[in-house]
């Protein structure tokens, strides 16, 4: 027989070896053999179980316990009633681990190895680990890792967990709704543990996230009475504590088939750059479309999905790219517009709603999912420049003339807006930032801060604040955001004045005229 490893070593310490053993889903023939060989050679066998007595540990690992094993039940002394214990449940529950330990400990001070069983595995979601945080450091200790649920859930559904490049999340079910929600949103696959009483809310967190038609139920894997099926389905007044609720793999899965009328048009905001950007939502609506449509280089920076379809184009084709999108739903089909930035902030949103309006279109929901938009990047990485009253402007003049432009940037400036001024400059539009840097210049003053955020949140991020009077045209192209302050804008360098620690931000209080 193999000499015992260990995971937590230091055999030259004092007293017994704690061994902490996972049993597996449930099935007995689960166990692994080196679970079933520490048992078969403990002298204490410790198990946790509820007030009744009873121990499904015990039950799992029954055929192997010995007449001669010092059995240690450690009974719960609450569960899920209330509890008058002063330091409420959470009080009574450590006190309970505390005193559990030391009996643990009193066997392993007179050198008996101490096995104590645990479904599953034991540090995952399992009792063990509150014994193993009390005693590893104290004892020479091993964790015997064994089959999760979630992986007995997943054989028992006969599909797919998670494949490829999706992500999987683990979630308990006693979050709070809206946190379930947005976490579900976001994932490509996912388990929740922990139903029974929190089974509604679970089931309207699938629903509000929009996954309930994906979503799997299994009860019980690889035990008596195990129960499968649509999550959809299952009473609530059914559902004990053992079950799980499962969104299976996306990989190969059934997308939606062009059947007309049943298709929908989101228009989603990646932000400013890269996925730290994108909110739960909006990571659940690209997760979920069967096409994408967008400028490639915003397309580039959602992950390719196996059977999603991607159709990029060049910036200039918003009107010809929302039409596109709203024929492909038409078809059936559950499309993601994807923009930079806010969707709604001179971005895709207006011009997919603009032919929406058009009467072939009108039967095609659209959706808008806020983004964050690149004035609220910059002026985070700022200070708060946006602190108090502000105004954004686009100097673009290809949609609109300049002098409606020159115009609003007057009306701001004599306000005494903060400004924040999106598309300041390209390869063909070289004198706006000069304009209205000059035209500024008749409102303001010449120290007037100015934030120049280029490529906020990508590789060649550059965030630099300098006087009105300073601003150089050659410094700024289409991927820099300028912010403008007010007459109230601070500018203050903190700290050693040898860093780049300047913070910029706009009082909320503005002063009595």
């Amino acid at each position: 027989m193999s000499t015992p490893s260990t995971s937590v070593t230091d055999i030259s310490r004092s007293g017994g070896r704690l061994y902490g053993v996972g049993l597996g889903p449930g099935d007995p023939n689960l166990m692994t053999l080196r679970a079933v060989q520490v048992i078969g050679e403990a002298d204490v066998i410790a198990y946790h179980s509820a007030r009744h007595g009873r121990s499904i540990a015990r039950s799992i690992a029954a055929a192997h316990l010995r007449p001669d094993h010092i059995e240690e039940p450690l009974v719960y002394p609450v569960t899920t009633e209330t509890t008058d214990h002063p330091g409420g449940y959470r009080g009574a529950l450590e006190e309970f681990y505390e005193k559990a330990a030391a009996r643990l400990a009193a066997h392993l001070d007179a050198g008996r190895t101490v096995a104590v069983l645990a479904e599953g595995d034991p540090m995952f979601y399992g009792s063990y680990m509150h014994m193993h945080k009390r005693l590893a450091d104290r004892y020479a200790t091993e964790v015997i890792p064994g089959v999760t649920s979630v992986s007995a859930a997943a054989a028992r559904l006969g599909t797919p967990l998670v494949e490829g490049e999706e992500i999987l999340t683990i979630l308990p079910g006693t979050l709070p709704e809206e946190e379930l929600t947005a976490r579900l949103a976001a994932t490509d696959t996912a388990v929740v543990m922990k139903l029974g009483r929190t089974f509604p809310a679970v089931r309207g967190a699938f629903e509000a996230s929009g996954r309930l038609a994906e979503a799997r139920y299994v009860e019980r894997a690889t035990m008596a009475g195990e129960r499968t099926g649509d999550l959809a389905d299952i009473d609530p007044a059914s559902v004990p504590y053992f079950s799980v609720a499962v969104l299976p793999s996306r990989v190969d899965a059934v997308r939606p088939s062009g059947r007309a009328g049943s298709g929908e048009v989101v228009v989603v905001g990646t932000g400013p750059a890269g996925p730290l950007w994108l909110t739960p939502e909006t990571r659940g609506a690209l997760a979920a479309a069967d096409a994408l449509v967008g400028y490639t280089t915003y397309l580039d920076r959602v992950p390719v999905r196996p059977g999603q379809a991607r159709h990029g184009s060049d910036n200039k084709v918003e009107s010809e790219r929302a039409e596109f999108a709203l024929d492909l739903a038409r078809r059936g089909h559950r499309v993601a517009v994807v923009s930079g930035g806010d969707p709604g902030v001179f971005a895709m949103a207006t011009a997919v709603l603009e032919v929406a309006t058009q009467e072939e279109y009108a039967d095609i929901p659209v959706r808008v999912l806020p983004g964050v938009t690149a004035a609220n990047a910059a002026a985070a990485r700022a200070g708060a420049p946006l602190g108090h009253d502000y105004a954004t402007i686009s100097l673009s003049d290809r949609l609109k003339p300049w002098e409606v432009i020159a115009e609003r940037l007057r009306a701001a400036a004599s306000a005494d807006l903060v400004l924040a001024l999106y598309n300041p400059g390209s390869k063909s539009r070289t004198w706006q930032v000069a304009k209205a840097r000059d035209l500024l210049l008749e409102h303001r003053s010449p120290d007037t801060p100015v934030v120049l955020a280029r490529d906020v949140g990508g590789p060649t991020e550059d965030v630099r604040t300098v006087r009105l009077a300073d601003v150089d045209p050659a410094e700024v192209d289409m991927r820099t955001l300028l912010i403008v302050g007010s007459s109230q804008t601070r500018w203050v360098q903190r700290g050693d004045s040898g860093a780049d620690r300047s913070i910029v931000w706009t009082p909320r209080r503005y002063p009595e005229a």
